[in-house]
């Protein structure tokens, strides 16, 4: 595991992450305007649940058989990659501990914001035969399972909120809270 941060992030570059705000809401309920905000929520709970880390927080773990803050980070962005790759009907391909080494913890944040920034946006504006036509793929180890999209919302995206939560509880735990500032309803930091 790495949590020491190799790559630096100016400020300046830090906002122009996706999801430090929730973008506007759409004009219309489609059935992909629907799956883009969902996302965008998520987002929007990743960043900040991410926000200000520190290596306690990261290395914190409730239990000795659960993952820790890192895990379960590595976890949300290979959820992170099934949403998106879904959203192009690419097939999902597990990833491995090679795929994962170079990543420290900015990147796979920076990642996971991006692949779901990218999702949102592949999903919007889809019509309802549109999401009819979307499978989840995934590949692993020669065998391949096709799922439609209705896993899509209680699988990865629901489990991505689920972890997100938990990276919110683990972070009280180590005295490291989020900012009070964030509202999750507005989708905005209050001033």
């Amino acid at each position: 595991m790495k949590f020491l941060s190799k790559v630096v992030i100016t400020n300046k570059d830090f906002l122009k992450m996706p999801y430090q705000q929730i973008p506007e809401y759409p004009e219309n309920y489609s059935s992909g305007n629907i799956i883009s905000r969902l996302i965008d929520g998520l987002g929007y709970r990743y960043y900040w649940a991410t926000d200000t880390l520190t290596d306690i927080d990261l290395k914190y773990k409730p239990s000795t058989k659960g993952f820790n803050t890192y895990e379960t980070i590595e976890h949300i962005y290979w959820l992170s990659i099934m949403i998106t790759n879904t959203a192009q009907n690419l097939p999902c391909i597990r990833l491995t501990p090679a795929d994962l080494s170079p990543m420290n913890f900015d990147i796979l944040r920076e990642k996971t914001l991006y692949n779901l920034k990218e999702a949102s946006e592949l999903y919007a504006e889809k019509t309802k035969d549109d999401m009819n036509n979307y499978m989840i793929v995934i590949q692993s180890e020669g065998n391949k399972g096709e799922f439609p999209f209705w896993h899509m919302i209680n699988g990865p995206i629901s489990d991505a909120l689920y972890h997100t939560g938990q990276i919110v509880s683990f972070r009280r735990t180590t005295g490291n809270p989020i900012d009070p500032k964030v509202n999750v309803f507005t989708g905005k930091a209050r001033s």
